[in-house]
Formats: structure tokens, sequence, C-alpha cells
């Protein structure tokens, strides 16, 4: 149960409307003890209970304490039947932001500075972020390097600064600006969250989860710092951490998608079992099949033979039987005791497959009538459910349709890269996974 909500901010909450310095004291409130997203949620629960139909300033301060739990649909519906000043036309602008309708959100910001009660230079920095999250970086970019001077000590230019920069492609020198905007404001909210994502695609994972933990002790509560925070605990083994992020999303949105199913993917990662040494001795015994039998010194006789049978390769022979052999034209007991003995040298026998009936588990293979990347055979056919990846890494490859070795092998670093929530740590897995089996990525050409 969440803590009960102490006198000093009933006293807030159930003024007509708020101020600034009302909104600022309801924040240092709230946050000043431990579950805050419960409190808040208890405020809003009386609010709509004793105003089922809420209009004017009342309809204003459910949208503000929708806005504090990003229920950002759920705001937009109340500003839509508040009293129209600047704060209503702000925090929807703030709403459709989130929810990345951006044309909506400058729209609504511009409506906000012509009302005339709020900082322009606030005004201003909102309306670059929206420009920068936009695509206009052009644009954003000249906007802000004309307040350089003027904000040279304000962290929310480094923010803007660093995030122009991170969509450029230039993270690096976003990471720096998100650094610098921290030293000067440690709890600026959009570069401690920007700054997390950055050390989480780079594999510090540790100072990732401090500033996600960081992000979710200021309103509005980031659903994706909650997910990604999960994402993280998951990778390090804490299921029981990231199951509790997860529903603490479920529990201000039940309807959130992803949080849902990733859910239930870590609530199944809890019981998973995983016999590496099984999937090792696999891959080799796979790897030792696809050796060609052109690699072995075989009489003409031989070779000729086994051609025409379409023997490739070793994996063939264990899969023929010897009748089979000696049922074929010229091919007689010499041919027979020398293809034995190549076989003998590598620890199997013709047609031991057959012998060995369940046990013996031949190469992954398929049939001409399967796609190009299913078909290869050996190590490289090793499905990627046989591979002890991290549940992060899994997801990129389902997003890039790998589903073998083969498959992996033909994506670049590049390629995974890009995949959202995979980053360096992900990428070294990836790295030291396939050369346990002798393999790598493709090289960008």
């Amino acid at each position: 149960m969440p803590e009960a909500v102490s006198e000093e901010l009933e006293a807030i909450v159930k003024k007509e409307s708020w101020t600034a310095e009302d909104r600022e004291a309801i924040l240092a409130s709230l946050f000043a003890g431990s579950d805050a997203t419960g409190k808040i949620r208890t405020i809003l629960h009386d609010m709509e209970s004793a105003n089922p139909e809420p209009k004017g300033m009342v309809a204003l301060k459910i949208g503000m304490v929708r806005y504090m739990l990003c229920r950002f649909e759920g705001a937009l519906e109340a500003f839509a039947k508040a009293t129209d000043n600047s704060d209503c036309r702000y925090f929807q602008a703030m709403c459709y932001k989130y929810l990345r309708n951006y044309d909506k959100a400058q729209e609504e910001m511009l409506r906000a500075r012509e009302k005339g009660d709020r900082d322009p230079v606030t005004i201003g920095l909102e309306l670059i972020e929206i420009q920068a999250l936009n695509g206009d970086l052009v644009a954003a970019d000249k906007a802000l390097a004309k307040l350089a001077n003027k904000l040279k000590e304000d962290a929310r230019y480094y923010y803007l600064r660093g995030l122009v920069d991170e969509l450029l492609g230039n993270t690096e020198a976003a990471a720096d600006s998100y650094i610098r905007s921290r030293e000067i404001d440690e709890n600026h909210d959009g570069a401690t969250f920007r700054l997390a994502y950055f050390y989480d695609l780079h594999g510090q994972e540790e100072e990732a989860i401090e500033l996600y933990q960081q992000c979710l002790t200021t309103p509005p509560i980031y659903a994706n710092a909650h997910l990604n925070l999960a994402v993280l605990y998951e990778d390090v083994g804490q299921y029981d951490m990231a199951i509790a992020s997860l529903k603490r999303i479920l529990a201000t949105n039940p309807a959130h998608a992803r949080a849902r199913l990733f859910l239930k993917d870590v609530e199944e990662s809890k019981t998973m079992y995983y016999d590496e040494d099984q999937a090792k001795r696999r891959a080799h015994r796979n790897a030792l099949l696809d050796i060609p039998v052109t690699d072995f010194e075989l009489s003409v006789r031989a070779r000729n033979c086994l051609k025409k049978l379409n023997i490739r390769n070793l994996g063939d022979l264990v899969e023929t039987s010897e009748p089979e052999l000696m049922g074929y034209k010229n091919f007689g007991e010499t041919s027979l005791k020398e293809i034995k003995l190549m076989m003998a040298a590598k620890g199997l026998r013709i047609g031991q497959a057959l012998e060995d009936g369940g046990e013996f588990q031949p190469r992954q293979g398929s049939t001409d009538d399967e796609s190009p990347n299913v078909r290869n055979e050996g190590v490289l056919a090793t499905p990627i459910d046989q591979i002890p990846f991290s549940k992060r890494v899994r997801k990129a490859l389902e997003i890039l349709r790998a589903t073998t070795l083969g498959d992996l092998t033909a994506k670049t670093d590049a390629e995974l890269l890009a995949c959202e929530n995979f980053g360096q740590t992900s990428l070294n897995e990836v790295r030291e996974r396939l050369t346990e089996y002798g393999l790598a990525l493709r090289e960008p050409e």
C-alpha cells in the first residue's frame, strides 16, 4: 500500500487551482519519501472519484496528475475539457511530445507562448527539443547556437546540445554534453535518461542502471526508464527486479503492450534451463559431419562413386548404409575399406546414424525447398535457440530474422548495433559465442 498523503500535500491538492509553486511543492512532497508513484495514483483516484465528469480547473488538475503518471492519452482527454490557459496548452504540448506527435506538440507549445504566462526561454527550449525530435536538426542546431552565450551555465542548454549531437550521430560529443548538463543540475531528467541510454548501448550496465533508477525519482515517471531498467536487470540475472520494474509500468498503464510481452518473457526466463555443454557437443559434431569427402585422400574410383551417389561429406556417409554403397556399380570391397578407414580416423562409422537410431543426431540440415539461410549445414545450421544468448540478444536476432548461426554470421556489427537496446555488451556476447564455434560476424564491405 502507498504511504498516506500528508495533510500539507492534501491541502495543496484541494486548492481550486495550482500555481507553479504549488506544483513544485506537490512534487517535492511526493518524492521526499518512498513509493511516490503509489501516492500519485492515490491522489488521482481521489480526484477522479470526486469528479467523475471534470471540467475547468478540476480537469486541468486531473490532466496534470495523469501527466505525472505518463498517462498521456488520458491527460489529453482531461485537458480537452479544462480551462484554456498557458498551463493547459503547455502540458498538452508535453503530452504530445511524449506521444511523439511532434507537429501537435509544436502547435500547442506555440499557443502556450501566445498566452504569455510562461517563461519565454523555457518555451523556446522546449520548441528546440521538439524540432530536434521531429528531425529538423538544422533548425534546432541554429536556434540552439543563438542561445549558446546566454545559457552557457544552463543545464537545459547542454541537454539540448547533447540531444542534437546524438541525433546527428555524434554520440561521444552528446555524452559529454549530457555529463555537463548533469554537472550543473544532477536532477535534469532528460540528460539523465539520455546518458543512461548511452551507457546502456555501450555496455556500461552499472552506470546505466544507476541513472535509470534516478529517472524514476522525478515525474513524468518514464515508462521507458522502467522498461530499459528491466532489460538490464534481466541481462544480469536479476529477474525479480526486472519483473518488479515491469509491474510498475503495468500498474500505471495496464495496456502497455511491450511491458506485458516482456514480463511474460522474463517470468519464463526464471524457469528456463539450458544445457550449454550439450549444445557445444552438438555443434562440434555438426562441424565434424560437415567435412567434405574431398578433403580426404581417396582413390579416383572411390571419389567418383561417392560423387555419383551424391555423398558430399561425412554426414552423408553416417546416414548411408554399407549395402547402399555396395549396391552401386563399380563400388567394391577395396573402396569400402578405404572409406571405413577414413571414417574411423574421425571416430565415425558408415551408417552410424541408422545404427544408433534416435541417439545419434546428424547434421542440422534442410531440404532444397527451404530458404538459403536455413540450408546451411554443419555448425552454420545450428539453431540460435540452442545457443545460450541473453534475452536482449535473442530479441535482436528475432528482429533480424536470424534463426541459425549461419544467418548470424551474415550480419555485420552495424546491423546488430542498429537494433533497439542492443549495445556493445550484447555485441561482445555475440562475438564470444561465435568464437566458441570458430565463427565470426561478416566484415562490412
